[in-house]
């Protein structure tokens, strides 16, 4: 299964009073492991950015004006998210934004049903809070020591910890389907089967056989292991 864990700077709070996104990071997971793929960008916002989003996140103004506005990387983020479920730290914040910059540029809103919210899913699991992404990060150990500032690929990236933290720790799904491909850094690649040129050696001998048998036969005769021997 493939996901892409989300985030994105701004210049306000609303973009129904005209704030535009800054930034935008994107990680992206399958089967839960990171890929390492990553999608980047800063934005023009064509407009100032406030004292107050600065002190947030860093980026000035004049640092944005020499960067691509959102409608000249639409198509690549597009591309990158394909169909798969976004995983957001509040995501009602996030979706308004890029609703609100997909419409600009009429392209296809993104669905509601598309989105995993980390911070319901924290509610649910933790009955006492705060629930904010630096408060997640102490509560499972996670290195948040590079966060002196918001940034959206760094907070994606810790995101995606705090993420695999919430459904169940991190390790690998068992996951026994047959794939026909998988992504790489971002690149689809088909998996090589290796097979073995000689089976491995038996690590048991006839006396170690003998000894289960009659094991077996000591569980009587109903006993499941019978339909192995």
């Amino acid at each position: 299964m493939r996901e892409i864990v989300l985030d994105t700077e701004t210049t306000g709070l609303d973009p129904n009073q005209g704030h535009r996104l800054v930034e935008v990071g994107c990680v992206e997971l399958l089967n839960r492991i990171p890929t390492g793929a990553t999608f980047h960008a800063y934005l023009n916002p064509e407009r100032d950015v406030p004292a107050e989003a600065f002190a947030i996140h860093g980026l000035s103004t004049e640092f944005l004006r020499g960067h691509k506005r959102f409608a000249e990387i639409v198509d690549d983020f597009l591309e990158f998210i394909g169909d798969a479920p976004l995983v957001i730290h509040n995501a009602s914040f996030d979706h308004g934004f890029l609703c609100a910059e997909l419409k600009r540029v009429e392209r296809a809103l993104i669905q509601r049903e598309r989105l995993v919210d980390t911070l319901m899913l924290a509610r649910r699991k933790h009955s006492a809070g705060p629930y904010n992404l630096d408060a997640m990060c102490v509560r499972y150990g996670i290195d948040n020591s590079r966060r002196t500032k918001h940034g959206a690929l760094l907070d994606a990236e810790i995101l995606a910890e705090v993420y695999l933290e919430l459904v169940g720790g991190r390790q690998a799904q068992l996951g026994l389907a047959d794939s026909g491909d998988r992504r790489v850094n971002g690149a689809t690649g088909a998996i090589i089967v290796r097979e073995r040129p000689s089976p491995l050696a038996p690590r048991i001998g006839d006396a170690e056989r003998a000894a289960h048998r009659e094991f077996v036969a000591s569980l009587g005769e109903n006993a499941i292991w019978r339909n192995y021997l």
